[in-house]
């Protein structure tokens, strides 16, 4: 019997993309990038007056629907959350925490009941300015001038009762490092009642792995635009990120500030390790 002519399948995908799993989707992925901000956005204009009145009314209802908030933006830009560890349940806790993305934000918003460290600038951004106001952040500026007077509100706010989040890095990095913390962030430490070291990893992407080359489509660092790379990220589908919160420990454990910035540091970053080797974390 004469042997026929090889089937030859056509790709379904053009171009590049055939050979790229983890790629752009050239129609799905707008339509899904348009779909996730504009719920995003919507959600935000729908929340902020619900805030607006809780800030006034007693009771915990004011810090209980920001977490809720960060949590359904997550699910909403399709970022899955998964949290190793719990977190303080004392008041005054200071969150230590590496810092790669604006992600972070809702990260940790839908993890802890805590305050955010802001610069400055970022109170006057629209939507998102508005947004950290009601969440009660603490704004600081690059002024040395300013320098104490930033220090006492932080010490203000954790000695009323409320727990502070610290990204020590100063800024974000690329995601696959954790740069030095920087001991000055450390001088309210003595207010704490307890300090918690955590570590984020955006660990999984397509529901793979994440590999080296990818990190970058997470990390939000030098001259990058929000819009921009919040666009090119949203087409992406199967986002996870890892949260792992280590056992909190008072103050006083170091016996200095740079000493406290090197332990933290130390701690974060071999944790950070762990997770981008797509290891399981042990807890002792």
């Amino acid at each position: 019997m004469k042997r026929g002519r090889p089937l030859r399948f056509q790709p379904r995908l053009p171009g590049p993309l055939w050979n790229d799993v983890l790629g752009e989707r050239p129609v799905g992925g707008r339509f899904r990038a348009i779909r996730r901000i504009s719920t995003a956005i919507l959600f935000t204009l729908l929340c902020i007056p619900i805030q607006a009145v809780l800030l006034r009314v007693p009771g915990n209802a004011k810090n209980r629907f920001p977490r809720f908030y960060h949590r359904s933006l997550c699910w909403m830009i399709g970022l899955k959350l998964r949290v190793i560890g719990q977190p303080c349940q004392q008041p005054r806790t200071l969150y230590i925490s590496n810092h790669s993305s604006w992600l972070d934000i809702l990260v940790l918003g839908a993890t802890l009941d805590a305050r955010f460290v802001s610069k400055a600038e970022v109170a006057e951004w629209p939507l998102i300015g508005w947004v950290s106001k009601l969440g009660r952040s603490v704004f600081v500026s690059r002024n040395r001038g300013r320098t104490g007077s930033e220090a006492q509100e932080l010490r203000a706010r954790l000695e009323a009762g409320d727990s502070i989040i610290l990204f020590p890095e100063g800024t974000t990095s690329d995601g696959a490092r954790v740069l030095p913390f920087r001991s000055s962030f450390f001088s309210v430490a003595d207010a704490a009642e307890r300090i918690q070291p955590l570590t984020v990893v955006y660990d999984r992407l397509g529901g793979l792995p994440l590999g080296r080359k990818d990190r970058p489509l997470f990390a939000w660092y030098g001259d990058m635009e929000t819009g921009s790379h919040a666009w090119t990220l949203l087409r992406r589908t199967g986002a996870r990120v890892t949260v792992v919160l280590d056992e909190a420990f008072a103050p006083d454990a170091a016996p200095d500030r740079k000493a406290l910035a090197a332990r933290l540091g130390r701690s974060i970053t071999e944790t950070a390790a762990v997770l981008r080797q797509n290891r399981d974390v042990v807890r002792v």
